[in-house]
This record gives structure tokens, sequence and C-alpha cells, in this order.
């Protein structure tokens, strides 16, 4: 529409901060606005008044989660001992800003991007646009509340335990976890160093796949200008060598089960892509049902250290997720160093086995956890059919693919009874994101896609 000057980049901007302040007081997804936002909306006008239309994101207004540095805004990581910190900014925020887009503020997470809610002692909690009394996930749950209330049009936030898919999947929205370094992670924090930097990645939530697939090619730096031609002729390549390809869908780890109506979402999106000619198989992949246990060995020790170096001499700032850690920091043995060699020899070796069975079914269909949204109260377990789960277990469906390092993208692709969002992953191998927003995209138009709020629609 900016391109056609339908619409002006101020006017865009404008619309969307006028429902920033309608709206957020009640979901608190964005913390922080960007003081410049208009300055570079006229910026923006400028440039398309002057015929300067080729960039891709000319005049679009963004969200950035505030675990990445934006220049001039705060990156609290939702730590009080982070309150006041604004760095340059970081590489991907570069690429954005270099293709036209507009940060206009920063989405509310979780402290240190620590768990599955969105809350912390900076800013408090996030409400799920679906419901207020959920959460919209975490830890980018802001990200995903903002773009599903149609607060942004789309959001940048991180993944290294599920944290883009498991809010998407709460907030009925579109993410995608690329592959480890295909999108730059400097200027996160916590940082995306060893051993973070082999399953964690930033990566794009919007309500659409089509923007999921203009997102990451901006935020690689592939394409700061627009060549629509060229676009729709590799997409459209990707969906046509889509026919054939095996896919694999499970709704059961063999460790955690899921819900009745989760299954028939996943089996669900399993159908759209037989009808789109794909061949479809229920199978479980290897090594899957090892994730939260892998997980848990390659990364828990480095996730304590990290919080007990941020909260050093300043242990009353930490909040309640932080004081666990610290506690167990404080009571653990320090394991030997062989044990962590062990897993992450185990680890690979999982995960070659992985790839070879992969190289006969490309595409996989899995959950993105055990249940939908979940109320605030409900932090710490959820209960799924019959069993009590601490909500990090419930989610080792998501876990999985950072562990193996896989892309993998959530979308919509049913409701609860309750009118809850439930997503599906669609996860391909490394690299592979073309292929597994190829296959996003045939089921989002099979099931419909992004399910606006109730009661918080985009005429609200």
């Amino acid at each position: 529409m900016i391109r056609s000057r339908e619409v002006t980049p101020v006017e865009v901007v404008e619309a969307h901060l006028r429902r920033v302040e309608r709206l957020n007081p009640r979901l608190n997804a964005i913390v922080s606005l960007a003081p410049d936002a208009m300055k570079r909306a006229r910026e923006a006008e400028a440039l398309v008044l002057k015929g300067a239309r080729r960039k891709s994101l000319l005049g679009v207004p963004l969200t950035v989660k505030d675990t990445i540095a934006v220049a001039g805004l705060p990156a609290t990581s939702g730590t009080k001992a982070r309150a006041r910190f604004i760095a340059a900014d970081a590489p991907a925020i570069s690429f954005l800003k270099e293709a036209g887009a507009i940060v206009i503020g920063k989405t509310n997470t979780s402290e240190l991007a620590l768990d599955y809610t969105t809350d912390n002692t900076v800013f408090g909690h996030a409400n799920n646009p679906h419901d207020l009394t959920r959460t919209p996930g975490g830890s980018s749950g802001g990200c995903a509340a903002a773009v599903a209330a149609c607060l942004t049009p789309a959001s940048v936030g991180s993944d290294l335990a599920g944290s883009i898919r498991i809010p998407a999947h709460f907030c009925g929205v579109a993410g995608l976890k690329p592959t480890a370094g295909r999108v730059n992670g400097v200027g996160h924090f916590p940082a995306m160093a060893h051993p973070f930097g082999r399953a964690a990645s930033l990566g794009p939530l919007a309500r659409t796949v089509e923007d999921l697939c203009l997102l990451l090619d901006v935020l690689t730096g592939d394409a700061f200008e627009l060549d629509e031609e060229h676009l729709k002729k590799r997409r459209s390549a990707a969906r046509a060598n889509l026919k054939g390809l095996r896919v694999a869908w499970y709704a059961e780890d063999g460790r955690v089960p899921v819900t009745q109506e989760t299954r028939e979402a996943v089996k669900n999106a399993a159908e759209a892509l037989r009808f789109a000619g794909l061949t479809v198989e229920e199978s479980r992949p290897p090594g899957v049902e090892r994730a939260t246990e892998l997980w848990l060995s390659l990364f828990s020790r480095a996730t304590q250290e990290m919080v007990a170096s941020v909260y050093e001499a300043r242990e009353e700032d930490a909040g309640p997720t932080a004081r666990v850690l610290l506690r167990r920091t404080a009571e653990a043995q320090t394991p030997p160093c062989e044990d962590e060699q062990k897993a992450w020899a185990e680890r690979d070796r999982l995960r070659a086995e992985l790839l070879r069975w992969m190289e006969r079914t490309p595409i996989l269909l899995a959950p993105v956890g055990a249940v939908p949204a979940f109320r605030h109260e409900e932090a710490r377990r959820v209960e799924v059919c019959g069993q009590t789960l601490s909500t990090f277990r419930a989610f080792g469906y998501a876990q999985a693919f950072n562990v193996f390092d896989l892309p993998a993208a959530c979308l919509p692709a049913g409701r609860t009874r309750e009118g809850l969002p439930i997503g599906v992953q669609v996860v391909g191998r490394p690299h592979e994101e073309e292929f597994v927003l190829a296959a996003a995209r045939v089921v989002e138009e099979a099931l419909g896609g992004w399910p606006p709020p109730p009661e918080l629609s985009p005429s609200a």
C-alpha cells in the first residue's frame, strides 16, 4: 500500500501508535516506544514521494524483543540489572533499517528470557490478546501478543527453547526459528555465545507466512531492495519442489501427552500437505523423545552461570525465576566437564541419525507443546490428559529442534473449544528454511491462518 501510495508511512505509523495507545494498557506487550518513530516515518514518506520505493520495508513499522539492542532504546532483557542499558543497533536491526523499516518500540519478555511466560520485575506481565487471564507465552511473548492484536505488523524475537514458536502457538500468529547462525545473533542478551550459539536464533513473528519469508530475507541481509518478480519466482519454485516430498507427522513424542485438540490440529495440517501432493505418513523421527533431557544436559549449567554473573553482588535485583536458579547454583556441585562433553557427543550422534532419517523425509509436522496458552497462575505446572507436568517439560516438542538445530516454523492450525489458538510446527533440514516456509504456506492456505482475537479485533 505504501509503494502504491494508497497510504503514507506517516499514516501507517500513526495508526499503529494510536492502536498501541488504545490497547496496550490491557496487554502490556510493548514496553517502550521509539521517540523518533514519527521522524523516521516522515523521512520514509519523503523517499516515497521522490520515487524511492524499492526498499523492501520502506515505511513499515516493526517492534523488537527487549533482549535485542536497538539504538536509542533500552534493552533490559526483563531485568533490573539492565534497566538503563542502551546500545547500538544489533546487526539484524541494522538490516531492518537498511530495508526501510521503522522500529516503533520494544516488546515485553520474561526475565533474561528464562521461561515460558512474559513476566519480569521491570515491566510486569503481558497478557494474551485471546484471553487476558492467560499468558502470551515466552520468552518472546510481547512480540506475539503485539502482532496478534495488530499493534505491529511484525516483530523480531529470539528462540533457544521454543521462545518464538510457543508464543506464536499461544497467540495464533506465525513465527520462525531459523537454523542457528542464519540470522546474526550479535546484540542479543543473554549473548548467543557457546553453548547457546549452537541452538539459539533470532527470528521473525508475523500474521502471515508470506511476511515471515520477506522478514527472513531482510534479517539475513538478502533483500534490502524489493525484487518482487525474483521473490515470486523463487518462492514458486520452492513450492513446486514440495510436490512428492515425504512428510512425517507425529502428535506424541513418547514422553509427554498432548490434548486431543492438539492432535487434531497436527493431523489437519498433515492432511493439507497430503492434498497438496506431498507424501504424508504418521511416523515419529528418531531422538525427539530425548529433547528435554538433552536440553537440560547441554544448557542448564551455562544458564545458571549466566544468571549468576548478571546478579553477582546484586542478588536483590533478581526476580522469582532467577532466584530459583541462583539457589540451585549455590546448592549444586559443579558437574565434571566430561559430563557436558558426553552430552554433546550424544547430541551429535542423535542429530546425525535424525539427519540421515530426514534424507528420505525432509519435512516434519509436530505439536509445539502439550497444551494451548495457560493461565497466569499456571506458570509452573500444567494439567494434560490427567497428568501434571512442569511447563518446561510440557514443551519438549519445541525444545527438540533447538537441541538438533533444525529450522522450524509455527503457524495457526486450529482452536480449542474455548477459542484459544493451536499452532503446529513445520520443521526442515538445516538451512532449508525456504522449504519449511513453502510447506507452512500450504497449511496456512488450507486452514485459514491468523485468527483475530475476538476481544481485540483490528477495529477495536
